[in-house]
Parts: structure tokens; sequence; C-alpha cells
């Protein structure tokens, strides 16, 4: 029988101790990463997200609390950011016309420019579509950004000029995660630029 108080306290307590696990291994990638960012946002660079499902969900959270603000005591200028997950028109053309696997890569494409930022949020590294963008931006000198998770990064690792690897296997854990990071890095450049 299920045991939802077990699976509560059990939930908390993993998701905590990955935190802790995020500080001893993850600090000095997420030092980068925001050094990247500050450095592309203060030359009025753009940054892009991409990711599938919850990975979507989360690019569209980012880049709204870069255009708009998550710290509210810092008046700022929007920091320029787009979501290429939620336009359904070219998403849903694309997946018809040029296949699921090459609507990202499309849209970095026609949407990035040298020195732009690319953040690939992905939890097994391996999608198809979230690979081939980054090899695009690779091509176009986007600098671009894994936030994963899964098996040590997956094959995006390899691709990304810098990688954030939530140190789990757990999906939920991994995209807790994500959004932790996403808010660290957008509240760094806030206060590194603006405060």
């Amino acid at each position: 029988m299920f045991d939802r108080k077990k699976f509560i306290e059990s939930s908390l307590k993993e998701s905590a101790d990955t935190k802790i696990l995020m500080l001893e291994k993850c600090f000095d990638d997420i030092s980068k990463c925001t050094d990247l960012i500050v450095n592309a946002s203060g030359k009025g660079k753009k940054i892009m997200f991409i990711g599938n499902g919850g990975s979507a969900a989360d690019s569209q959270h980012l880049a709204t609390e870069f255009m708009i603000r998550l710290s509210h005591d810092i008046e700022r200028p929007a920091i320029a950011a787009i979501a290429l997950t939620t336009d359904t028109s070219n998403l849903t053309a694309g997946g018809n016309d040029i296949g699921f696997e090459n609507v990202f890569s499309r849209n970095v494409e026609g949407l990035g420019n040298e020195g732009d930022i690319l953040i690939c949020i992905s939890t097994s590294g391996n999608s198809p579509n979230i690979i081939k963008a980054a090899e695009t931006a690779k091509k176009k000198k986007i600098i671009t950004i894994g936030f994963l998770g899964k098996n040590n990064g997956g094959k995006l690792k390899a691709i990304c000029d810098a990688s954030i690897i939530i140190p789990s296997e757990n999906t939920q854990r991994i995209q807790e995660g994500h959004i932790t990071v996403g808010h660290i890095l957008c509240e760094s450049v806030e206060r590194e630029l603006f405060g």
C-alpha cells in the first residue's frame, strides 16, 4: 500500500540532498555560466532557451525572468531573452515540414547571432532536436550552455561550451535543479550588471 507520508518525506529529503550536492559539484560550473551570460548580456547579446516537455516550460519561465526581472529590489532594463519553445505555429509547421528534430535548429539559424547564448535544457542530454540546435549554434559562433543531468550530461556535454550537470538520475530532481540554477544565474546577472 502507498505510504503518502513516507513518500512526501523521502521526496523532500531527496530534493534537499540534491541541492547540497549541487553546491559541492556544480559551484564552479554555475560561476562559469554566470560569467558567460554577464559578458554576453553586457554586450547586448540575447539569450535563447530550448527544451522539451517540462524543460520547454522551464525555458519559458527562465526567459521571462531575464526579460522582466527576478529581483524586485533592482530597477533594470530588459535582458534580451527568448524561449524558442512557445510559438505553436512555428513548432508545428517545423515538425510537419522539416521534422521535429529540426525545429529548434531552424530557429537558432534564423534568430541567433554570433556571441548570443543558447541554453539547452535536457535532463538526458540526448534529445536529438536539442543536439541539432547546439550544433547549429556552434557553427554560428553562438555560446552554448547545457542544463543537463542523467548520463553525466549525455551527448550534449561534449557539444556545449559550458554545462551544469545536476547530480541526480531522477528526472524530477534534475528539473528542480535546473530551475534553481536558472534563478541563481538570472539573479546573479541582474546584480552584477545592474545592482
